[in-house]
């Protein structure tokens, strides 16, 4: 099925390319003598960010085995309401990459850099209100900010609860990023809300300190992107936000040579993990589950039927968005199973 990029995504690509020459990131401390056997270490703190996922010059390149310190960006969306959106960090190029690779994304420190949290309602935009997909009689969901206070030290978070019984609630924190991708396939550029084949927005809480990220290659580079992190969101996302603030983050890239994905995977100290991204919900469903049998074949040695079976019985499912332009699920299996 064909799935259109908004008709404004190339002409704010090609508007941000031409003001690149104004030096909108600073890169800084560059491998000042931070190589050790797994790599160079570089410092990119971000400037300003990019509206769309696209193919476009990067703003630092590194090698396989590098690791970046950085940090997403905080903007006007977190001051108040109606402010723009910062949008994503990137790209980042990993030399000799190819789209007969794998990009390997290690997520090796993320935790938020602010003291407060920003979650919205918005009409037209969560799992539980009308939208332009599934029009309704009743109004819309009243807009509305709610300010979740962040104890960095206690790794918990704070919301005050004026209209109930309990006044205030405190619940423990598990930062992750909405956004983590490649530049998508051709001349597309999908805003930064879209999750798809690219990997994108697809806010899986999966995707948090310690997971790996496996993400398909579409050009030179892979041309990696992130953003929009979360100190807390719950599966589904379902009021179309998380707990949104700022991280600091260190990635770690490599690359699987030789070895081609079609969706992104991701994995943790306990599983393993295929996601899909698209509508309606059962098709995203349907792409996890096949993508992750079919890891259990290639990868692992598994008859097709025979993981099928498998997975059928030790697997579980994480609906990672319900919100999005498109809906992104998580078909995971549990590594205790997998062969030695």
């Amino acid at each position: 099925m064909l799935r259109l990029c908004p008709p404004d995504a190339d002409r704010y690509a090609r508007a941000h390319d031409t003001r690149r020459a104004a030096a909108v990131f600073l890169l800084a401390a560059l491998g000042a003598g931070a190589t050790d056997a797994s790599g160079e270490t570089h410092r990119l703190v971000p400037k300003s960010g990019v509206p769309t996922f696209a193919k476009r010059a990067p703003i630092l390149t590194v090698k396989p085995g590098d690791t970046v310190q950085t940090e997403s960006l905080w903007g006007a969306w977190y001051e108040r309401a109606g402010g723009a959106w910062p949008g994503e960090v990137g790209p980042i190029a990993i030399e000799g990459a190819t789209p007969d690779d794998t990009l390997v994304v290690r997520i090796l420190k993320l935790g938020p850099n602010r003291d407060t949290a920003v979650s919205t309602h918005r009409p037209g935009f969560s799992a539980l209100t009308i939208d332009k997909y599934t029009p309704m009689l009743n109004d819309p969901v009243a807009p509305q900010r709610f300010i979740w206070s962040l104890d960095r030290t206690r790794n918990t978070g704070t919301l005050a609860l004026p209209g109930s019984r309990m006044k205030s609630i405190t619940v423990e924190l598990s930062p992750m990023l909405g956004r983590v991708a490649t530049a998508p396939p051709g001349e597309q550029a999908w805003e930064g809300l879209w999750p798809g084949e690219f990997g994108g927005n697809m806010d899986v809480s999966d995707v948090r300190e310690g997971a790996t990220v496996f993400l398909p290659i579409f050009h030179p580079g892979a041309l990696f992107y992130f953003g929009d992190g979360h100190a807390l969101q719950g599966d589904g996302e379902v009021c179309g936000s998380g707990l949104e603030t700022s991280m600091d983050v260190t990635f770690q890239f490599e690359l699987r040579k030789g070895k081609k994905i079609r969706w992104p995977r991701i994995e943790s100290a306990d599983h393993i993990m295929a996601t899909g991204s698209v509508r309606p919900l059962m098709d995203a469903f349907r792409i996890a589950q096949t993508e992750l049998i079919l890891w259990l074949v290639e990868d692992y040695g598994f008859d097709k039927w025979e993981a099928f079976q498998v997975v059928s019985q030790a697997g579980t499912t994480r609906v990672g968005n319900a919100v999005d332009p498109n809906y992104t699920v998580v078909a995971k299996f549990p590594k205790k199973y997998l062969p030695r």
